[in-house]
């Protein structure tokens, strides 16, 4: 509501009071309302959630809120209806003083997402103050000698409002010997002027009293008063004469104490005392011009004694009079306009406010981080500022209005590469030299879980004895995570599958946290030579990510297993071969062979034969053959010999510490006659094994072609399947036997004549089927050579477990 100072409101214009003529309009994303100055609390402005296109509902989760630089408590929003209303009260020339204009910016913000909107509320001028003189009466001494239609200058009334409402009309009151004159210019007040219509006689009117109305042209007009007391004096009739009545002067704001700024000139026609001319300032003349300039009274020369600021005070209009000496004195005026030349003087000022920080990387691209506000007191070019970024990437300034910028991404971001960005904002005028403010910036990138945890490499190759402690540490794998906190915590863990019939967890298991793996239980090479699995690495974002590497465990051999001995009979209980040999041999007949294998591997699984000296250091007409444990005499036998040698086999394998075994071979030595008998005898009881054996090995021969090829035509539909569908991850693979040479002149040793079992992924494991053919040595005898290789016997008449997986037979 508007309020007069000088009485109340009629009712028509009570009424028009509670009319806001609020109106807006969408350019630059900006509003604009309008408002009357003096409006009661809770008066309304305008409905600025509806304006704005916001929902009532969404204005407490965003967090609406007004912001204004130096006005934020005038005007306030209803969250509850969003609309704006006047807070406290609003004087306009409290707000803006004398300015034509006079407006109220807010800043209205919104979170999620951050929006900025800019509202103008124009505020009105209504006549709520009065035209006021400077005092109460104004004295004038006006000599009697005065000549008709002389004028004499009066102050008038000042209106703090704009406009119409501060358009002034004056009335005299009635009066025989005065009436006044009103002189107006476009850049000056309006000048007062007493003009004399009537001779004055001190002697029959020595005072006169008259009253100076003051009309604004506000509805309802208001006005002020001042009383005129004139004294009329005698004798000295002439006053001082400016020679202009106004003076005009332009200074820099620069312009430094003690400048010439006019030298006023004024004469008076008078002589002797009363023609010497006195300058002073006029007495209702304001402090600030007291403070700034000084007038020499005798020379009339105008100072300037104190520093101009064009941002405060563009123009000063100085009342100075010329008064004679005379008695009584008789004075004149004039006027100095003193017009202030902007400068660039001012350096823009810089506000970063409502910082969206830290941003996430993956924020989209405009997303807005700041609201930037400059302005520069200056005027003109001086007072127009442009804003620019350093670096330009990835982050821009966009204008939303004039002087407010939103500083806004401009191109994607990654932590990884660079997590804080130092941003200068610089705000530099368009005056000459050009001046400048800058303000610092300093942007973090929040971290988001796009990284995954990396390993150095894909694969690791790790060789573990076999007969490990249970629970040993056989390896430790690493990832490293390029994202940051929990993005980055590592944890591992395998991935679970089945070994044969058992879970990977029974075998290894990792530790969540430093990834290091152990072996849960000794492993054992002749079961499982190659053990392939997957450890995943995950980090804790959310979502989480991970990564997989793959692990190969090779178990390396150990001699854990001495040789074991097989023979192709045993004469009689005591565990001992027996074998019948004429007396009549020659030298290098093969007696008997001694048969062995080791479980083991490699060096470890390479036997050697020795002949054991017999008891008491008597030699022995025998050797046994250093890889193919075969028995051959040294030598032609004769009748010296004794007919019974009991013969020790030494049979050791090559590893570290070697293992042996032992075998006994009883040679009993014949006639030549008993020999065919021997032969007879055992020729009954070995042809019908000799003639099985025939029929099994036909049946083997055939048996093994047609697992052969079958086995040639499953790998060719698995090649062909192979080619056509995309690789899977590693499969129970079967291991490739190794053969050893044992020596120049020896046999060949198969390292691995049995089942391989290789898991490396998820399946069962695959054998090899691996035949050999044993090279005899011609001299064999007959009955060696028919011997059955499925003997189960030892040398020493121990029962032995054929071996069909982890066996390994020199022949």
């Amino acid at each position: 509501m508007v309020f007069s100072r000088r009485g109340g409101l009629g009712a028509q214009d009570l009424l028009l009071s509670f009319l806001l003529l609020a109106a807006w309009e969408v350019g630059s994303g900006q509003l604009h309302y309008s408002i009357p100055e003096e409006a009661k609390h809770g008066t309304f402005v305008g409905r600025i959630a509806q304006d704005l296109g916001l929902e009532l509902a969404e204005l407490v989760p965003r967090l609406f809120r007004v912001a204004s630089k130096t006005h934020g408590d005038l005007l306030e929003v209803n969250l509850q209806n969003g609309i704006l209303f006047v807070n406290s009260r609003i004087d306009r020339e409290e707000l803006c003083g004398r300015s034509s204009e006079c407006s109220i910016h807010l800043e209205v913000i919104v979170d999620r997402p951050l929006q900025v909107f800019h509202v103008e509320v124009k505020v009105k001028d209504i006549n709520d103050n009065p035209p006021v003189f400077r005092g109460r009466e104004q004295i004038i001494f006006i000599p009697e000698s005065r000549l008709l239609d002389s004028r004499f200058p009066i102050e008038g009334a000042a209106d703090a409002d704009i406009g119409v409402n501060a358009l002034l009309a004056y009335t005299l009151s009635p009066s025989d010997y005065f009436s006044l004159d009103v002189q107006s210019s476009d850049e000056l007040s309006k000048s007062l002027w007493l003009e004399l219509r009537k001779s004055l006689d001190r002697e029959e009117t020595p005072e006169l009293r008259l009253l100076l109305t003051a009309t604004d042209g506000g509805k309802p007009e208001l006005q002020g008063t001042v009383e005129l007391l004139i004294t009329v004096l005698d004798v000295n009739d002439n006053a001082p004469l400016f020679d202009q009545a106004i003076y005009r002067v332009h200074l820099l704001e620069t312009t430094a104490n003690g400048t010439l700024v006019t030298t006023l000139n004024a004469s008076d026609a008078d002589e002797g005392v009363n023609g010497e001319v006195v300058f002073s300032f006029d007495s209702g003349i304001s402090r600030d011009i007291q403070e700034k300039f000084k007038v020499d009274s005798s020379s009339g020369e105008i100072r300037l004694i104190d520093k101009l600021d064009y941002e405060e005070t563009k123009s000063y209009e100085i009342q100075v009079k010329a008064v004679d000496k005379g008695s009584p004195p008789m004075s004149n005026h004039c006027k100095v306009l003193v017009k202030v030349l902007d400068v660039n003087d001012n350096a823009p000022e810089l506000a970063v406010t409502s910082l969206y920080l830290p941003i996430r990387e993956d924020a989209p691209l405009s997303t807005v981080i700041a609201l930037v506000t400059v302005s520069d007191r200056d005027s003109g070019a001086n007072g127009q500022v442009t804003c620019s970024l350093m670096p330009h990437v990835p982050f821009k300034l966009v204008s939303t209005f004039k002087n407010y910028y939103s500083l806004v991404l401009d191109s994607a971001l990654d932590r990884e590469s660079l997590s804080v960005f130092e941003l200068v904002v610089t705000a530099r005028d368009g005056g000459s030299p050009s001046l400048w403010a800058t303000a610092s910036v300093s942007v973090e990138v929040a971290d988001v879980n796009d990284n995954a945890p990396a390993f150095a490499q894909p694969e690791y190759t790790v060789f573990v004895k076999e007969n490990n402690p249970p629970g040993s540490h056989i390896f430790t794998v690493s990832a490293r995570d390029a994202d940051a906190q929990e993005n980055a915590l590592v944890s591992y863990s395998l991935v679970e599958r089945r070994v044969g019939e058992r879970a990977l967890s029974s075998y290894v298991s990792v530790h969540a946290e430093s990834g290091k793996v152990y072996a849960l239980q000794p492993l054992d090479h002749e079961e499982l030579e190659l053990l392939q699995f997957q450890v995943s690495a995950r980090d804790a974002g959310v979502p989480s990510l991970g990564s997989n590497v793959t692990l190969q465990v090779f178990v390396l051999d150990e001699n854990d297993n001495a040789p074991a001995l097989l023979a192709p009979r045993v004469s009689g209980t005591s565990g001992a071969v027996s074998e019948l040999v004429p007396r009549l041999v020659g030298a290098g007949h093969v007696v008997a062979k001694v048969r062995a294998v080791d479980a083991d591997s490699g060096y470890n699984a390479w036997l050697s034969y020795e002949l054991q000296p017999a008891a008491g250091g008597a030699r022995i007409p025998f050797r046994v053959g250093l890889y193919t444990g075969e028995i051959s005499t040294t030598r032609v036998l004769d009748e010296a010999d004794l007919s019974r040698y009991r013969l020790l086999v030494l049979v050791k394998d090559h590893g570290e510490p070697a293992l042996t075994a032992t075998a006994t071979v009883l040679v009993t030595l014949v006639e030549s006659s008993q020999t065919p008998k021997a032969s007879s005898r055992a020729s009954v009881g070995v042809a019908g094994p000799e003639a099985a054996l025939v029929d099994v090995n036909v049946y083997l021969i055939i048996a093994i072609c047609a697992v052969s090829s079958l086995l040639v035509l499953t790998l060719l539909l698995y090649t062909a399947l192979r080619c056509s569908a995309p690789p899977t991850e590693g499969a129970c693979a079967p291991g490739k036997p190794t053969l050893v040479c044992s020596s120049a002149v020896g046999s060949w040793s198969n390292s691995q004549q049995r089942q391989q079992r290789v898991c490396s992924s998820e399946g069962p494991p695959k054998t090899d089927l691996m035949a050999f053919s044993p090279g005899l040595p011609p001299s064999l005898n007959t009955s060696e050579r028919n011997e059955q290789p499925e003997a189960n016997l030892d040398l020493s008449g121990n029962n032995v477990k054929p071996r069909t997986n982890n066996a390994r037979q020199s022949y």
